[in-house]
């Protein structure tokens, strides 16, 4: 996985600044606030997510097609505003069976010559950048492209890998099922951490640096972040969180007990 990542570094050198800026600016402040207060706005983070989750299955199921992928954002949110408990079960086994993947992957992604069909355009010198449209044409066959890698080291993958993903997805679901705070935490604050050095990432190729080169040569120091990262995310949406909705169920008790007391207590007229 990272020769993919490195490869989108050596890509994204010409991108537009505007695009890369944008949206590594969005994804530092989106991942911000899921990181640490996901499980507060759960609702909206959910039908977020089932949104972005059903648009991807989308675009690479039905075969890059953008109508496909808008009907499955607008189904896939739907869903899991209505059935959020299971939605949170699932999306929390599609993350550990992801950094599964990960992992298990890496070797037959190695072996591929992987994402050669990018549109090449015009500009060679560095001090050059592609314009929008062409950045996101170029963003656009890149996934494709990623898609495809992925297809074919998934074809190449022998059974026992598939075996060890299958059970780390159901641990993750029998642990949302078990402790669903605790798993809508871990979740949201994994998604926050992902987006912030998506972000970070973006911000830094637009200032010509290397970053994805420099996390490969160090990656148990930013494995060690990452953890700490999402660790400290769950703690902190857990005990902030939990404390908000305590007090607001506090004060909700309290004034359905006033009103109720009002209601009972004789009045003048009635004596």
């Amino acid at each position: 996985m990272p020769e993919i990542a490195q490869h989108f570094e050596q890509i994204a050198v010409q991108f537009s600044p505007a695009v890369l800026i944008a949206s590594g600016l969005v994804c530092v402040a989106a991942g911000l606030f899921i990181w640490l207060g996901g499980l507060g706005a759960r609702r909206v983070l959910v039908a977020v997510a089932g949104a972005v989750s059903g648009g991807i299955c989308g675009f690479f199921i039905g075969g890059q097609n953008i109508v496909l992928a808008a009907v499955s954002v607008a189904v896939t949110a739907f869903f899991a505003v209505i059935f959020e408990r299971i939605f949170i079960c699932l999306l929390a086994a599609v993350i550990a069976a992801a950094f599964g993947f990960t992992v298990l992957a890496r070797p037959y992604i190695e072996d591929t010559n992987i994402l050669k069909h990018y549109p090449v355009y015009g500009p060679q010198n560095k001090t050059e950048h592609l314009d929008a449209q062409q950045t996101a044409e170029t963003m656009k066959a890149y996934m494709v492209d990623f898609g495809q890698t992925i297809k074919q080291a998934c074809s190449q993958m022998p059974m026992h890998s598939w075996l060890i993903m299958a059970a780390l997805a159901l641990v993750f679901i029998a642990a949302g099922s078990l402790l669903w705070q605790v798993t809508s935490a871990l979740c949201y604050a994994t998604l926050g951490t992902l987006l912030i050095f998506a972000g970070m990432i973006l911000l830094l190729l637009y200032k010509g640096a290397v970053p994805v080169s420099i996390i490969c040569q160090k990656q148990s120091f930013f494995l060690a972040v990452l953890a700490a990262m999402i660790a400290f995310g769950t703690t902190e949406q857990l005990l902030l969180c939990y404390r908000i909705g305590a007090k607001a169920t506090t004060r909700k008790a309290a004034k359905k007990k006033g009103t109720e007391d009002e209601e009972t207590r004789p009045h003048w007229r009635t004596v």
